[in-house]
C-alpha cells in the first residue's frame, strides 16, 4: 500500500494515550491557546474575538497535532480558527442555507428526500468547522435526543417508503457506544429500514473514537451500514486515521468521503488529488465534493462554479474515475443533490 502524503505536524501537543472522551475534555477552545500551540502570533491574524462569541472555537489536540507549526496558512488551521471575515454580512448567505427547518417532521428528524430520513442525534461536535452549514441551527428545539427518539422512530415506522436512516448532528459519534447501541437497536426493529448511514467527522479529527465496541456493533447490525466521513485535505489522513478507518473497512462497513470545496484550503488540483489518493489508501472512496452551502459567516470560503468545474476536469485527466468525487450543490426544495454541471 502506498504511503499517504503527510504534513509535517506540530510537535507533541497532546497525550493521546487516553480515551476519546478524555481527549474531548482537553479540546482547545481559546484561539490564543491554539496559536500558541502552533508557535504563531495572534497579531498575524484578523481579530477573532467577535466570531468566537458567535460560534465558539473547538478543536481536539489530536487534530492540532496534524497542523504544521509556524505556518499561518496551514489548511487544517484555517478550517477551525475563528476569523473576522465571519462577521461580514454577505448577500445570498443565510442562517438556514439548505432549508433544514422546512424539512423538519419531528424534533430532530428531517425528511427531505424520497426513501430516506435524517436524524439529528446531538448538537455536539468534536470540532467546530468555520464553514459549517448548521452553525446557526436551533439545536435547542431541533435535535432528536434520547427523550425524543420515540417520536422520530414512530414517524419512521409509519412510512414504509423509508428505507434508509441517516444519523447526523452535530456529530452522531459524539454519542457514547451505549447510546448508539440503544438507538440502532430501536431502528433495527422497523422492518422496512434496510440501510443505516452515519455522517461523522470524528474518524478524521478524533480517530480514537473508532472503538472496538463501536466497530463490533456496526458489524453485527442487520443493516447495510455506510459511514460517510468528512475530510477536506490530505493532511487530515495520516497513519493514525488509516488504522482507525481500516478497522471499519475490515468489518464490512462501506466508507465514503464528502468534502467541501474551500477557498485557501483545497481549491488546487494537487490538493484534491492528494486527498483522493490518501482516502483510497485508507479504504475510503471519494463520494461528494460539495460547493459551499451559502451559510452566513462563511462567504470567504466560497469557490466560484467555473473554477470548481475546471478543477474537476483537471482531476479527471489525472485520476481514475472512481477517485474523482461528484461535484454537487444542495439546493433547497430539490429532490436530491444537484450535479454542478447542471447548475
Amino acid at each position: 500500500m502506498p504511503k499517504p502524503m503527510l504534513n509535517k505536524p506540530a510537535k507533541s501537543v497532546a497525550n493521546l494515550a487516553i480515551s476519546w472522551q478524555q481527549q474531548l475534555t482537553q479540546a482547545i477552545t481559546d484561539p490564543e491557546a491554539l496559536l500558541l500551540a502552533l508557535k504563531l502570533k495572534a497579531e498575524d491574524f484578523s481579530d477573532y474575538s467577535a466570531a468566537r462569541q458567535t460560534f465558539g472555537l473547538k478543536v481536539p489536540l489530536a487534530y492540532i497535532s496534524k497542523m504544521q507549526a509556524g505556518n499561518p496558512r496551514d489548511p487544517l488551521l484555517l478550517q477551525v480558527l475563528t476569523q473576522a471575515q465571519e462577521m461580514v454580512t454577505s448577500a445570498g448567505y443565510a442562517k438556514d442555507p439548505v432549508a433544514d427547518l422546512d424539512a423538519s417532521k419531528t424534533p430532530g428528524l428531517l425528511h427531505k428526500y424520497h426513501g430516506r430520513v435524517l436524524l439529528i442525534t446531538t448538537a455536539a461536535c468534536a470540532v467546530h468547522c468555520r464553514y459549517c452549514f448548521r452553525r446557526h441551527f436551533p439545536y435547542q428545539t431541533q435535535q432528536a435526543g434520547r427523550d425524543q427518539w420515540l417520536q422520530s422512530i414512530n414517524y419512521i415506522r409509519q412510512d414504509n417508503s423509508i428505507k434508509e436512516v441517516i444519523l447526523s448532528g452535530g456529530d452522531p459519534l459524539m454519542l457514547s457506544d451505549e447510546k448508539l447501541d440503544v438507538l440502532i437497536t430501536q431502528l433495527e426493529a422497523i422492518p422496512h429500514i434496510s440501510r443505516l448511514r452515519i455522517h461523522s467527522r470524528l474518524p478524521v479529527v478524533l480517530p480514537d473514537r473508532i472503538t472496538d465496541r463501536l466497530v463490533q456493533r456496526l458489524a453485527s447490525s442487520r443493516f447495510n451500514v455506510c459511514m460517510v466521513i468528512h475530510a477536506n485535505h490530505a493532511s487530515e489522513i495520516t497513519e493514525t486515521e488509516i488504522k482507525a478507518l481500516k478497522k471499519l473497512q475490515l468489518a464490512g462497513i462501506q466508507l465514503l468521503n464528502q468534502a467541501v470545496l474551500l477557498n485557501g484550503i483545497n481549491q488546487q488540483v494537487n490538493e484534491q488529488i492528494d486527498l483522493s489518493e490518501n482516502l483510497y489508501n485508507a479504504g475510503v472512496l471519494p463520494y461528494y465534493l460539495h460547493l459551499l452551502d451559502p451559510v452566513q459567516g462563511a462567504a470567504h470560503f466560497d469557490v466560484k462554479l467555473d473554477r470548481a468545474l475546471s478543477l474537476i476536469k483537471q482531476m479527471r485527466s489525472k485520476l481514475p474515475g472512481f477517485l474523482v468525487p461528484k461535484l454537487v450543490r444542495e439546493i433547497a426544495g430539490e429532490a436530491g443533490k444537484i450535479p454542478a454541471n447542471e447548475l
